[in-house]
């Protein structure tokens, strides 16, 4: 009685699942090949793995009583005559914020003064205002149609001769035939100078040894006169009738 209890007792499955499970044949199922990846590790993780094990070696090896015994001391380090005066400074500026007495101060009215544009301004300002209404205010449809015509310059016939004639050296360079050409020999040839020349140098020479030994303690003193020559009288009466 109590088994029979037992089994009312169980949770009951649902009747779709249930036919699923007891229709169920393994025949049905697809044959797959498990294939087990394992990733070695490269030269650098070898690397760090070994130094991480040296470490927590010399770390659990550690011997405390190896250590030698340090005395730690404190400096004080006592601040310089730059600082104390600074510092003096700065305190007394304090002072004087903290200890201000605002009655001492004098009370001032503030004025706005508002700059006024001049003439000229205010007419550079019209003129832009009324420019951009025109343009804010322009009727497109007052536009009359215009096509726009792209007219080609043809060359004149001096330049079409131009560049025939270019055309013509261009292409008698390129095919020239270097084969054709004559062997010359070239002669240097020094032209000497002739007697004229030679005399015409020597008169040079001379007069530039003469300027520049010249000595100007030779020189006599002159006395400069300067005459006002005055005009006659038919002078003066021409003067006049012009």
């Amino acid at each position: 009685m109590s088994t029979e209890a037992s089994i009312k007792d169980l949770p009951k499955v649902d009747t779709a699942l249930k036919g699923q499970l007891e229709g169920f044949s393994p025949d049905k199922l697809k044959k797959t090949d498990t294939a087990e990846k394992s990733t070695l590790p490269t030269k650098e993780d070898v690397e760090q793995e070994k130094q991480h094990t040296e470490l927590l070696e010399n770390i659990s090896h550690f011997r405390s009583d190896k250590l030698k015994r340090t005395s730690t001391s404190e400096k004080i380090v006592l601040p310089t005559s730059q600082d104390v005066e600074a510092e003096k400074q700065a305190k007394a500026h304090l002072e004087a914020v903290e200890g201000f007495n605002s009655a001492n101060l004098k009370h001032a009215n503030t004025q706005e003064k508002i700059v006024l544009p001049a003439k000229e301004d205010i007419e550079t300002e019209k003129t832009h205002q009324s420019i951009f209404q025109g343009v804010t205010a322009f009727d497109k449809s007052q536009m009359r149609h215009a096509e726009t015509e792209e007219k080609v310059a043809l060359p004149a016939k001096e330049d079409i001769e131009t560049e025939r004639a270019h055309q013509g050296i261009f292409q008698r360079l390129v095919s020239f035939d270097r084969s054709e050409m004559k062997h010359a020999d070239t002669k240097e040839k020094n032209v000497l100078p002739s007697k004229s020349d030679i005399d015409a140098e020597k008169g040079h020479q001379a007069l530039r040894e003469g300027i520049e030994g010249f000595n100007p303690s030779a020189l006599k003193k002159t006395e400069t006169l300067e005459k006002c020559k005055l005009p006659t009288k038919e002078e003066i009466e021409q003067e006049k009738k012009a």
